[in-house]
């Protein structure tokens, strides 16, 4: 049987992506910085394989990544889910948030991928990202979490090709508006209160963008989890995985504001021509 490795499996997307890779016939294991948020995903998964992974502490890691090859002998596919959004804008926060947004969402990426990467080209495997829309369309007040996303899309980008004359397939999932305990954290992770507050200049700017923002996650407009779940499992499944997936048509709509190459075959070609048959 198939292995797989998820990160930030205790809530929404990866929660759902565990549930489907393991309907799709995936021995799944599924991790997450909090062991004692699984009762979920235990519900939903009885027997689930469950292990503790903080994505930004490589011993962590390491740790991880050798138990699976240790207990299971191969893996197949990563996908790494785990992240964090965040609110803000240059002039009202500090540049050390600025860094933690980039660990958790840059780094952290990077870290598993290393681990696992000798395993997935054993196995001829399949590395999958989730990052969003706004890896591709930077917006207002999260111009941290959009860098980050940013850098992830085009650090696979760039790996893509290479991995590929390897063995390895390369994919990125870009989801819209998601109705899960995204908002809620991010939320936690700054008090909105406080920042609209001490913005100043910036209030009635913000403040309108929080109503807009509102609106896009209203469950009556977005995506759910398990919706979303569906489209991060089609790179894991499909017989030729694409580089870029859109969750929806909504996604797929807002990303070609910017994106001619919507599946990012385009430059796949492009890049891989430079590396020989």
């Amino acid at each position: 049987m198939k292995v797989v490795l998820i990160t930030g499996t205790s809530t929404g997307i990866g929660r759902a992506a565990a549930v489907l890779a393991d309907k799709a016939g995936y021995q799944v294991v599924a991790t997450m910085r909090d062991t004692d948020k699984a009762g979920p995903l235990r519900e939903a998964l009885p027997g689930a394989d469950i292990r503790q992974l903080d994505v930004i502490d490589p011993a962590s890691v390491a740790a991880c990544v050798d138990g699976v090859i240790a207990d299971y002998g191969r893996l197949d596919a990563v996908i790494n889910n785990a992240g964090a959004g965040h609110l803000g804008t240059l002039e009202l926060e500090d540049v050390d948030d600025v860094r933690r947004v980039m660990e958790v969402n840059f780094f952290g990426v990077v870290q598993v991928s290393k681990a696992a990467l000798p395993h997935l080209r054993a196995s001829k495997g399949r590395l999958i990202t989730v990052t969003s829309v706004g890896g591709v369309v930077g917006q207002p007040f999260n111009e941290a979490y959009c860098a980050a996303k940013f850098a992830v899309e085009g650090w696979m980008e760039s790996l893509a090709p290479v991995v590929a004359k390897l063995g390895v397939t390369v994919s990125v999932v870009e989801p819209g508006a998601v109705v899960t305990e995204f908002v809620s954290n991010v939320r936690a992770d700054r008090d909105v209160d406080a920042l609209i507050a001490g913005a100043g200049d910036y209030r009635p700017v913000i403040e309108s963008y929080l109503e807009r923002t509102a609106a896009a996650y209203d469950a009556s407009t977005s995506q759910s989890a398990a919706e979303c779940a569906e489209y991060v499992i089609r790179p894991l499944t499909d017989a030729e995985p694409r580089f870029r997936y859109q969750t929806s048509d909504w996604a797929a709509e807002f990303t070609a504001v910017k994106l001619a190459d919507a599946d990012g075959s385009a430059v796949q070609r492009l890049t891989g021509s430079w590396l020989g048959a």
